[in-house]
């Protein structure tokens, strides 16, 4: 004959949990994605980005939802622009190639002066011939 324990841990169950209140869930739209990269492509922090989405979004959401944009937009900025560049600068823009050239490949502009007697500055030093140069007033 079973004996029926009361009362024992095994035998009692929990009080039923409340049921949580959930907002509905998050999805963005296409023009939401398409705002968030291009805001992020110029450098508007995440911050910044998030107070405009739906009105403000909480910056967790932003980063769940929007990460591939926040993760890829400037780096598809910069490959636009540097592409942009690159063929002004192979299509003949000066301008263009003068800043590649610094930016990418390294060069710059110097200001050097070279001290050194070129064939002019000797011969004129060689026509004065130890002639002394009196300044002006003296």
């Amino acid at each position: 004959m079973r004996r029926a324990v009361r009362n024992s841990p095994a035998t009692k169950q929990a009080p039923p949990k409340p049921k949580r209140v959930t907002k509905p869930s998050f999805k963005p739209t296409d023009d939401e994605r398409k705002l968030v990269e291009q805001m992020t492509a110029v450098g508007i922090p995440q911050e910044s980005v998030s107070l405009v989405v739906r009105d403000g979004i909480d910056k967790k959401t932003l980063r769940k939802h929007f990460r591939r944009e926040l993760d890829t937009a400037k780096i598809k900025a910069n490959a636009k622009i540097g592409g942009t560049l690159f063929n002004k600068a192979i299509g003949g823009d000066t301008t263009a190639a003068i800043f590649w050239a610094k930016t990418q490949m390294g060069w710059k502009e110097t200001d050097r002066l070279e001290h050194g007697v070129d064939g002019s500055l000797a011969a004129l030093l060689k026509s004065i011939d130890g002639s002394r140069i009196v300044p002006e007033g003296e």
